[in-house]
């Protein structure tokens, strides 16, 4: 079995052009990591590997692991496949060096090492022996060239300028300065606790982000990516300016399970673009699309990207929280790209309707419905009192088990199907209050673990005796190696957190933003923006995320923005950087598939992601704001979260038609200038109101109710100009 997982399927593969593919892997690597593509015996037993972590992480979901145990031993199996599957340097790919397999053993040994010293390893923190500490300084020089191998340079620079800040400090000036620490302390904070490489950062991955992985790789090995495109098509099919609704929806429903922007880009551009083509969409719009949508896959539930497992982390609330407050933004950011879409369908007119055989929505929903309850079984298991860990391991065996109720999509036998279906059944009995006897609760997870190991074992060894299996071990083995460069970087990011814990960094950054800002809550947010903006053109999301949240947030919070909502802002923020050159990765994707301009793509994919990335200043500068959080304003109620969430709907729609300069027809600048203003008022009413009152010294209300006058007058305009040019021809 080849080591590399495909990220794209074999359908989309034979869809592009030999250039077009060639681009996309490139694109694709520079998100996910450039792999080695190892094949024969060598490739099969690394493929194992791989297989054996994605279960050892699945058996941690079902029984407590000690943290003190999960956390090395994700950090070091993630290093040692990194060593393995990540080249030094491209003129080493596809091959395995002996240095390889000494970094790779290496960097076990440093975890076996401290899993040798016990539970009260991290109890001699502050008098570690020589042995510790230089076990520790091999540790931490491995993972940053592990992290280098798997994401590039820019994030293991980063973790070395903060291992200097930590060691030489006390060089600094004010306000950077801090007493030192010398390098045994500081090696022992980061290796030995739970507060440095092994902290927050890896226990949300080693306990959510390759769970969800795992996940999302048996949703795409059985097909249900393919289903959600159909799907969509179908059910946009016949009507005006089909194709681009479609984009939007299939962008939504794939989207969640796979958390990869490039990946969804590609994976609906191969399909949609021929559709937006023939729609009028000229090639950089069309890419534009295609990225925004692609875009969403990282803040749509239920995955939303690997940074919304760190949100829960750090303010210690539920994932489900944090999907709950990612709905209302969500659906307003493809409501943003649904207007523009809507504003196409009018400047280029009703071409490229779907032609879509009567039924066949019903057909495909009849035939692929399960994929939708495997989809929302997170929701529901999490809704049913289930940790959010457990809620992952039962609707990823749910998927699995469900996976066979057609040939095409099975992953596994009639006989492991079966097992797992009772395990399941034992669940809800438990759910149902129904008494079962103790030897069968406590061996159900023999029942889920055994079949599909032996599975799993006859997909990689002997797949021709269950051709299916070979789907299940593929969906294993990418669940690990889909994982790597996200863990790497968060094990990296671990050093980060740590030097700022360690050296109260945060505290003095945040007083310097303040200081900047003059205490100013609108420049705070600016500048918050605008340093995880340029932070994030340099690194992937997630560590854009880590940095900016122990750094920047602190700032915020201390002028009165809920943490919550400096946190969110802050993801979404990160998320933007998605679509900013140099690391705009969707759009230059997006361009391969199109064959349009990168730079061009981009803008356009800017213009339609724009009106949407305006609204977490909302959340952080108006009272009212955390309404789309899906909070309750302070001394509000759900009246209000309903009003904030229409004003704002009703803002996005005014501000995407100023966009793309038309809305019942082209606009003129004056109106184009109007549609600006309403969009403002109805957005960032209390914002404008609290400006206007500062200015003018009196109290200003009613700016929403403005706006939505101003609007609804430009629409009268453009209608009365309609019915004028008629008469006048």
């Amino acid at each position: 079995m080849e080591t590399n997982p495909n990220t794209l399927d074999e359908a989309t593969t034979k869809a592009l052009s030999a250039d077009a593919r060639e681009k996309i892997e490139k694109y694709i690597e520079e998100e996910e990591g450039s792999f080695n593509r190892v094949s024969g015996w060598i490739g099969t037993a690394i493929a194992a590997i791989a297989i054996a972590v994605s279960f050892f992480h699945l058996y941690a979901a079902y029984e407590i692991v000690p943290a003190h145990v999960l956390r090395p031993m994700h950090v070091g199996l993630v290093l040692f496949l990194c060593f393995l599957l990540f080249p030094m340097a491209q003129r080493f790919r596809n091959r395995i060096r002996w240095w390889d397999y000494l970094f790779a053993f290496a960097s076990m040994g440093t975890i076996c090492y401290m899993l040798s010293q016990g539970a009260y390893f991290g109890d001699r923190a502050t008098m570690p022996t020589t042995t510790d500490w230089i076990v520790g300084v091999v540790l931490i020089v491995l993972l940053l060239e592990a992290t280098r191998r798997a994401t590039g340079w820019i994030m293991p620079s980063v973790a070395i300028v903060f291992l200097l800040y930590a060691l030489y400090g006390n060089y600094l000036p004010q306000p950077w300065t801090h007493r030192g620490f010398p390098l045994e302390d500081l090696v022992a904070h980061l290796y030995m606790t739970l507060e440095g490489i092994f902290g927050t950062t890896v226990d949300v991955s080693s306990s959510l982000i390759i769970l969800f992985t795992i996940f999302g790789a048996v949703l795409q090995q059985s097909g249900a990516g393919q289903f959600f495109i159909d799907f969509s098509f179908a059910a946009m099919g016949g009507r005006r300016n089909a194709a681009g609704r479609a984009v939007v929806l299939s962008s939504f429903l794939l989207g969640g399970p796979s958390g990869s922007g490039v990946a969804t880009t590609v994976t609906i551009g191969t399909v949609a673009y021929p559709l937006l083509e023939k729609a009028g969409y000229e090639k950089n719009a069309a890419g534009g699309l295609l990225a925004a949508g692609g875009l969403g896959a990282i803040i749509s539930p239920p995955v939303l990207g690997a940074a919304a497992f760190l949100i829960a982390e750090f303010l210690k609330i539920s994932y489900f929280d944090v999907i709950m407050m990612a709905m209302i933004p969500t659906v307003l950011y493809y409501f943003a790209i649904l207007a523009m879409v809507e504003v196409d369908a009018r400047k280029i007119g009703g071409a490229g309707e779907l032609m879509i055989e009567r039924g066949r929505l019903w057909q495909i929903t009849k035939n692929y419905w399960f994929h939708f309850g495997s989809l929302i079984s997170i929701i529901i298991f999490m809704l049913l009192g289930f940790s959010p860990v457990l809620s992952v391991f039962w609707a990823t065996v749910l998927a699995i088990a469900a996976s066979a109720l057609r040939t095409d999509t099975t992953l596994i036998p009639r006989w492991v199907a079966a097992p797992l279906l009772v395990s399941i059944a034992v669940v809800v009995l438990q759910l149902l209050n129904v008494k079962l006897p103790e030897w069968v609760l406590e061996n159900n997870y023999i029942l889920v673990f055994v079949p599909l190991v032996i599975a799993a074992y006859i997909g990689l060894a002997k797949p021709e005796l269950s051709p299916p299996t070979k789907k299940l071990a593929a969906a294993m083995r990418d669940g690990t190696t889909g994982v790597l460069n996200v863990a790497a970087t968060c094990a990296a990011a671990g050093i980060i957190v740590g030097v700022v814990t360690l050296t109260g960094l945060a505290q003095r950054f945040a007083d310097i933003i303040i200081g900047y800002a003059a205490g100013n809550r609108v420049l705070t947010a600016l500048y918050t923006a605008a340093i995880v903006w340029i932070v994030g053109l340099a690194v992937p999301v997630t560590a854009s995320y880590i940095m900016c949240a122990v750094i920047a947030a602190p700032a915020l919070i201390k002028l009165g923005v809920p943490d919550y909502a400096a946190h969110m802002f802050i993801f979404y923020y990160a998320v933007l950087s998605e679509v900013s050159p140099p690391t705009a990765l969707s759009p230059f994707a997006a361009a391969a598939v199109t064959g349009g301009d990168p730079y061009k793509t981009t803008l356009q994919a800017w213009k339609y992601t724009m009106p949407a990335f305006l609204l977490p200043f909302v959340f952080v500068l108006d009272p009212q704001g955390v309404g789309l959080l899906l909070q309750i304003p302070k001394g509000g109620s759900w009246v209000d979260v309903v009003e904030v969430t229409i004003k704002a709907a009703a803002g996005i729609a005014a501000l995407a038609a100023a966009a793309q300069g038309w809305a019942l027809r082209q606009t003129t600048t004056v109106e184009r200038g109007l549609l600006i203003l309403s969009g403002m008022l109805l957005v960032f009413p209390s914002i404008l109101e609290a400006i206007a009152e500062r200015i003018t010294g009196h109290d200003i209300s009613y700016t929403a109710t403005a706006g939505l006058l101003v609007g609804v007058g430009v629409l009268v305009m453009q209608w009365m100009r309609g019915k004028r040019e008629p008469a006048a021809a």
